[in-house]
């Protein structure tokens, strides 16, 4: 029966809502670290892969919109081509640019048959945009797709220091468990004395002995299965942190009240929220730019080459320079489909963000209520935290006076227990909910 009784016991500390962490990762070492909470999200913040992922596509779009600067700035080409021939129009053509044609060099029959020349021309280019209004605009929409990153980076950065915090109090709950479960352990150590006393008088069964020592083994076990979590939610932290496997983080215990403003709002302009507003914008822009590809467009150039019989030479000389002004009239419907295409995909991300903010404040209303239930919960549970110690102070002074037995005694303990164990867990679910309502009503600076 005893055996059976300590069974409950142990079954019991483990659905008090103690939550189990299963992390793959390299066996824990026994080196133990002391880590603040602050400590641990300055160094996420720092070393976490995703906020690196992050911070580089962000530089990509800014690049990207770097590459737009050609909608302004000049482009300069340079070439040198070496050409032979003897096709009659190319050889008097080469003439002409090398400027060596003489009055011989219209007879028929050279015209007709001449000999083989060779041309070798060195050319400097120049294209200078002028008015383009479709790609001053699109450059615009690629601007909003640079801020598009940016808020993600943002966004990304708050959700790790949500992670590390859940994870930090999680490690908190995992140390709690342990310390109420060597209570517990020192409770039975010194029932076994207690007993061992009484076996020896004469006044106890040997039996009773040996079921207290079970149940201390009971105890023993849970203990290192604990710490086993321990050093799992140890290497997640190490996850977060980018930091190798192996190392036990020691936790400040007295850190675990976290309290925030149940009144505050989703805040209109989140990160997430701005990155999405930023792609309707830049949908805007791209339409903005479609509808100017019906405008002219108006562009420059200029180019200056020599022309030579030799390699080295620059006999010759000259240069052409105009303006073009050309206008797409009728593309066959494309940019009108486009545009139309362009709108809807509009829609949908407006829709997206109505959605996205909807979920938002029932995710933010319903957190808030778990706040405050969990804040009734924990003056609960310092109310029956009390009860059960004064229970088990009773219990004792009669077990050492022989009015009550050692089944009686480790229940009290038992009840102690489950009631610390919730508190924790009580405790847990509080700063946890401060935690997801600070990031849920984060505020873009």
């Amino acid at each position: 029966m005893c055996n059976r009784f300590w069974n409950y016991i142990i079954k019991s500390f483990w659905q008090t809502g103690v939550l189990m962490l299963i992390v793959v990762g390299a066996t824990a070492q026994n080196n133990t670290v002391s880590l603040g909470l602050q400590q641990a999200i300055d160094s996420t913040l720092q070393r976490n892969k995703d906020v690196q992922l992050a911070m580089l596509e962000q530089r990509i779009a800014q690049s990207k919109y770097k590459e737009m600067d050609a909608v302004f700035l000049p482009q300069v080409d340079f070439s040198f081509t070496a050409l032979h021939s003897d096709n009659p129009l190319n050889v008097f053509g080469f003439k002409l640019q090398q400027q060596s044609v003489q009055a011989a060099d219209f007879n028929p029959t050279l015209l007709n048959n001449p000999k083989s020349i060779g041309d070798f021309t060195a050319k400097l280019q120049v294209k200078q945009p002028i008015l383009n209004l479709d790609m001053i605009h699109l450059r615009k929409a690629v601007a909003k797709q640079a801020d598009i990153y940016g808020y993600k980076a943002q966004r990304t950065k708050e959700y790790l220091t949500y992670e590390v915090q859940k994870a930090y109090l999680q490690l908190q709950l995992l140390y709690q468990q342990v310390s109420v479960l060597q209570e517990a352990l020192a409770t039975a150590q010194a029932t076994a004395v207690f007993v061992q006393h009484r076996v020896d008088e004469g006044l106890m069964q040997k039996a009773d002995l040996m079921n207290t020592k079970v149940m201390m083994t009971g105890i023993e076990s849970s203990i290192a299965e604990a710490k086993s979590n321990i050093a799992n939610a140890s290497d997640f932290l190490s996850l977060l942190m980018d930091k190798p496997y192996g190392t036990v983080y020691a936790v400040q215990q007295g850190a675990n009240s976290m309290t925030v403003n149940t009144g505050k709002t989703i805040a209109a302009n989140r990160a997430d929220f701005a990155a999405m507003q930023a792609a309707i914008d830049a949908s805007d822009l791209a339409m903005a730019a479609g509808k100017k590809s019906y405008l002219p467009k108006l562009n420059a150039f200029a180019s200056y080459q020599y022309n030579d019989r030799s390699l080295l030479g620059f006999g010759s000389g000259s240069y052409l320079a105009g303006a073009m002004l050309s206008w797409d009239i009728f593309k066959g419907n494309s940019t009108k489909n486009k545009l139309a295409t362009q709108q809807l995909e509009r829609t949908r991300l407006a829709d997206q963000l109505d959605i996205q903010r909807q979920q938002s404040d029932l995710e933010l209303a319903k957190t808030i209520r778990q706040y405050d239930d969990a804040n009734y919960r924990i003056a609960q549970q310092e109310a029956a935290v009390a009860t059960a110690t004064e229970a088990l102070r009773m219990l004792k002074d009669r077990h050492e006076q022989g009015l009550a037995g050692n089944t009686d005694l480790l229940m009290a303990q038992n009840q102690l227990s489950q009631q610390k164990l919730a508190l924790a867990n009580a405790i847990f679910q509080r700063n946890s909910t401060a935690a997801l309502i600070q990031f849920l009503t984060a505020n873009t600076q």
